[in-house]
């Protein structure tokens, strides 16, 4: 009879320890549970130059379609405005240019010199892996847009970035002059369509990485 009660005694001891090791588990026997912390927002950096406003108005419909995918955050800088900081912490950017002779804006030629002269991409490849797109405005129908994008994408491959299109092609253009003067709300489309894509593959760029 004492040896059942000692054993009885000893099993509701050992009940006990049991009952107090999991209510100091955090989450258990308090209705908390464990969940995985959110991913940090996707950053999306819209640079541009701009003189008569028709590619700021492009850059800004870039920015709208960036802010159309949930989990980013974009931001809306002149290429001349840009700091080393902005250009590191992105995950994706879209350079934005008029265009001169067939090229790129030399402020936009001088943004992408600045890469290596005023924030030192160089020789480790500081941009390798981001997201990069292009877009661009001419007056003329055959003016230059594709080669000026071109020129753009062709200066973020050479930094090993992984280049992406929308809106067209090689990425969002607008004809500024003639029948549609200004940018007209296809154009505007095509220029969100392209934010929208920049977004959504930097996403599951994020994605594939925390994996």
């Amino acid at each position: 009879m004492c040896s059942d009660l000692t054993r009885i005694s000893r099993l509701r001891s050992s009940g006990s320890l049991f009952l107090c090791v999991l209510l100091l588990i955090p989450g258990i026997g308090s209705g908390e549970t464990f969940a995985d912390e959110p991913a940090p927002l996707v950053k999306v950096l819209v640079t541009y130059h701009s003189l008569s406003g028709n590619t700021e108005r492009m850059a800004e419909a870039v920015v709208d379609g960036v802010k159309s995918v949930p989990g980013t955050e974009a931001l809306l800088k002149r290429v001349g405005q840009v700091t080393a900081d902005d250009l590191f912490s992105a995950d994706a950017v879209v350079v934005g240019s008029p265009v001169y002779w067939s090229n790129m804006s030399g402020e936009v030629k001088t943004f992408f010199d600045n890469w290596q002269f005023k924030f030192g991409v160089f020789p480790e490849f500081k941009m390798k892996n981001k997201i990069g797109a292009a877009f661009a405005t001419g007056g003329q129908i055959s003016s230059g847009k594709e080669v000026t994008m071109l020129t753009i994408l062709a200066a973020m491959l050479g930094n090993q970035m992984i280049v992406v299109s929308g809106g067209g092609a090689f990425g969002a253009s607008a004809t500024t002059e003639g029948d549609s003067p200004g940018i007209d709300n296809k154009e505007m489309a095509d220029a969100k369509e392209l934010g929208r894509r920049v977004a959504e593959v930097a996403v599951m760029m994020q994605r594939g990485s925390s994996h």
